[in-house]
């Protein structure tokens, strides 16, 4: 005799506070393509895994975004919370794998910066200053800019070229970025820099520039000042 009973959803439970009606208008309207129905679950997978990531729960957040996938893997959107959720996890084959399937898919350079990142994180320095090679600046918006700025430095640091990684971060964007926590970070970069070189004085110079560039400490420039 055939089971009528209903069928658990495969995959990771989905907590009742994620609502679709949470995403972003931007990633609600990607999901338009899929079926009401499916949209809906991975509307509710994506808002999940934002929750998680929130909480500090990056291994389950790539599970929502791997069931997300699963279900609706040619949806950009989708791809992208993967690699991010990825990314976060220390998965950065995977990461970087994914981040180029939604170049290919989207064009642009916005995920470049990690990209490269990832590079980095795989033991490439050299293949991630060839990926920012060619990125114009100009046509990035501040916060990216600054990311790549700061990934390139990392680079070039990880390849002991302190110096050039020090001159990388001297543009207008270490004190004129709009954006408190970007700019900090940027800052941040630049003090731990000066503290690989040496120069203590200046290290401290500029953790004290990253606490007042981000007052709640978001990014931990106090505790390292300290």
């Amino acid at each position: 005799m055939r089971d009528e009973s209903p069928r658990t959803p495969r995959g990771p439970r989905i907590p009742d506070e994620a609502h679709v009606e949470d995403l972003d208008p931007a990633v609600a309207n990607e999901l338009r393509t899929l079926p009401e129905d499916l949209g809906e679950r991975v509307g509710r997978l994506l808002v999940a895994a934002d929750i998680a990531v929130s909480q500090g729960e990056e291994t389950q957040a790539r599970e929502f975004t791997a069931e997300a996938k699963r279900l609706a893997g040619r949806v950009a959107v989708v791809r992208e919370a993967f690699a991010i959720t990825s990314y976060l996890c220390g998965d950065y084959a995977e990461a970087l794998s994914e981040l180029r399937a939604v170049r290919r898919m989207r064009g642009g350079d916005e995920f470049v910066p990690m990209m490269a990142d990832c590079e980095r994180a795989l033991g490439k320095p050299e293949k991630a200053l060839e990926l920012l090679r060619g990125i114009a600046l100009g046509r990035l918006d501040p916060v990216t800019r600054v990311e790549l700025l700061i990934v390139m430095a990392g680079a070039r640091a990880d390849m002991d070229q302190v110096d050039a990684a020090l001159v990388t971060l001297e543009t207008p964007d270490l004190t004129g970025c709009p954006d408190g926590e970007a700019r900090a970070r940027m800052q941040f970069a630049y003090a731990d820099l000066w503290e690989r070189a040496g120069d203590r004085k200046k290290a401290r110079e500029w953790f004290g520039a990253a606490v007042k560039s981000d007052p709640e400490d978001v990014i931990g420039a106090a505790e390292r000042l300290e």
